[in-house]
């Protein structure tokens, strides 16, 4: 499954890595992030609720939403 996030707060490549690396945390998901469009596009092998993708980035300390 495939799924788009849009980050707010990203401002350079060390706020990219921080949230791929929290995005990745998750069990069976692969993320990828882009910091000039601001967003994540996260794929997922097992169903992954949208709200425990949202409680990873915001808890990485950005602002994020499924899109």
């Amino acid at each position: 499954m495939k799924k788009t996030l849009k980050v707010d707060g990203m401002m350079c490549k060390h706020c990219v890595a921080h949230v791929t690396k929290a995005l990745n945390a998750i069990p069976g998901v692969t993320a990828e992030v882009d910091l000039q469009s601001g967003t994540a596009t996260v794929e997922t092998a097992l169903p992954v609720p949208d709200e425990a993708l949202v409680k990873a980035v915001t808890e990485a300390g950005y602002e994020a939403k499924v899109i």
